[in-house]
């Protein structure tokens, strides 16, 4: 039975959407931090000759990222410039973006991330939906709000000219971040739900997409899990089946990521990474992605998650997906095999 399946222990896991501490990061606060002594190895590690990598990977990966953004705004005081910029200039490639990631804060780097998604030629659909689907209303509202301080326009609006049909309409309800918050399961109300599906899919010849869109995107995170129990139990099919059954393109992708992050975030997270190294090449804008977003968050579930899905640790998988001084910096967020 796969990891989607099992809804037996679904009610009562915690959830990252729901968790609020940095418990199951692999990144945390460093206990003897002296901004003054780090600033100086990043200046030494830049200012010479050729770059030393291995000390920009040891000061930027063994620090939270509020320490970063304190590292960085005293680099800027001590050297007139700023540590972006050193960094652009000493560092390439994807080692560059992920360094740089590393030094912005969490908001305002999935609000980036967001930025790339939809401007250019087409719009990143799997990265919308990534982000979408796996952060909480406080991580959303943040996102928003640094969204309007980078562009002077709202997320809203820019997303409503690139993206459309109900796939744009259910993006635009979760960047709205307004995901009902209550911890109290109503069954009776679950039940009803589960039954309004299963009419609006299942048993109906078409499917009636806006009930989903509404259910999903709505309720809280422990009535939904309640539903998905409720609606196995009436269509002896998971929710996730049906709406791969039923739908089809991005808005399939979507509810499917919604339906899954509602169960367990981390191994939503895990899947997008054996993806991203899977096949012809690997997609390192994801690999930073998840590794750098998710470092003091559930990165210690994901690692877990990707062990139980794939049976190999995320860190040899990386150890043989990605290398040089990217590869060291990933493994370093990472953190030892577990």
């Amino acid at each position: 039975m796969s990891v989607w399946d099992d809804l037996d222990l679904l009610l009562d896991s915690p959830s990252s959407l729901t968790v609020t501490s940095s418990a199951r990061g692999t990144v945390k606060d460093k206990v003897d931090f002296k901004v003054a002594e780090d600033v100086t190895a990043l200046r030494q590690a830049m200012e010479g000759i050729g770059t030393t990598e291995k000390t920009l990977i040891e000061v930027l990966t063994q620090r939270s990222n509020a320490q970063r953004v304190i590292i960085a705004n005293a680099y800027q005081k001590a050297t007139g410039r700023t540590l972006v910029d050193d960094l652009e200039g000493d560092t390439h490639g994807d080692f560059e973006d992920l360094l740089v990631a590393l030094i912005t804060p969490s908001a305002i780097y999935d609000c980036k991330e967001v930025i790339n998604a939809i401007k250019g030629a087409g719009t990143t659909e799997s990265t919308l939906t990534e982000i979408f689907a796996s952060r909480s209303n406080k991580q959303i509202k943040a996102l928003t709000e640094a969204y309007l301080a980078e562009t002077g326009r709202s997320l809203t609006h820019d997303l409503q000219s690139e993206v459309s049909g109900e796939y744009g309409k259910t993006l635009l309800i979760l960047a709205e971040g307004k995901r009902d918050e209550s911890t109290n399961v109503d069954v009776a109300k679950a039940k009803a739900d589960a039954k309004a599906l299963y009419e609006a899919g299942e048993k109906k010849w078409g499917t009636d997409e806006s009930t989903f869109i509404d259910i999903l995107c709505h309720r809280s995170i422990p009535q939904l899990r309640q539903i998905l129990v409720e609606y196995k139990s009436m269509s002896k099919k998971t929710l996730q089946e049906s709406i791969e059954s039923e739908m089809s393109g991005n808005l399939e992708k979507l509810l499917v990521a919604i339906v899954k992050c509602v169960k367990n975030v981390p191994a939503y997270l895990a899947e997008r990474l054996f993806k991203s190294m899977r096949g012809m090449g690997t997609t390192e804008t994801t690999l930073t992605r998840i590794l750098v977003s998710r470092s003091e968050v559930d990165l210690l579930d994901i690692k877990a998650e990707y062990k139980k899905l794939f049976g190999t640790s995320l860190h040899s998988a990386l150890e043989s997906e990605v290398s040089g001084s990217y590869g060291d910096t990933l493994k370093s967020l990472c953190g030892n095999d577990d």
